[in-house]
């Protein structure tokens, strides 16, 4: 991808696809809430490592299985509305807590970062798309590749960090044990209706 006109157009892309809600940034905002910036930091990397796996896969060929292959659409689809649907399970099981912190009973980490984007189709789409409209011929493949996929983790570090701030500002003021029962509430049923878009979308 050369010329800054072609570097505008994919910010223009890029940004409101990547800032907008959705199930990632919803996890993230939670995070940020429940375990501040610092806390957040395991499960923000495993997030930001997987878009970066993807672009590399997707960018060096796989986004044309995915074409070929629409069933793996619906497979990712469905195994990602299974792993919403755990995440709802265990905000639910906290919100049933008794008194004691429910923050300390479901850590998210790398691992839950890293799957949370690889089962997330909008992201899957997102990523074949940009490929497949600022990938230019007959320039270096594996060059254009990872400029794109240096450029899109980038932009994710600084579309995705407001959310974990917004969380740990506005929900992170909320830290009562009846406080916290009531946002793992909300996130559950948040988390059931993420899934439900998911399936239906």
């Amino acid at each position: 991808m050369t010329g800054w006109e072609s570097w505008v157009i994919f910010l223009g892309y890029a940004v409101p696809m990547i800032v907008s809600p959705g199930p990632g940034n919803t996890l993230l905002a939670a995070a940020g809430g429940r375990y501040g910036i610092r806390g957040t930091m395991p499960f923000w990397m495993g997030f930001e490592t997987a878009n970066l796996a993807l672009c590399a896969l997707y960018g060096l060929g796989l986004g044309g299985t995915l074409h070929e292959h629409p069933q793996l659409h619906d497979f990712l689809k469905w195994a990602g509305a299974v792993y919403l649907l755990y995440l709802a399970w265990g905000f639910f099981r906290a919100s049933r807590a008794p008194d004691k912190p429910v923050w300390s009973q479901q850590k998210m980490g790398f691992w839950d970062g890293f799957i949370c984007v690889a089962l997330n189709p909008k992201i899957h789409s997102m990523i074949v798309v940009m490929f497949a409209q600022f990938l230019a011929p007959g320039a270096s493949l594996s060059a254009q590749v990872a400029q794109l996929s240096a450029a899109f983790v980038f932009l994710g570090l600084f579309c995705h960090f407001p959310w974990i701030y917004g969380g740990q500002v506005i929900l992170g003021r909320f830290t009562s044990p009846r406080a916290a029962r009531i946002q793992a509430a909300v996130f559950g049923v948040s988390m059931l209706i993420v899934a439900a878009y998911v399936v239906l979308s």
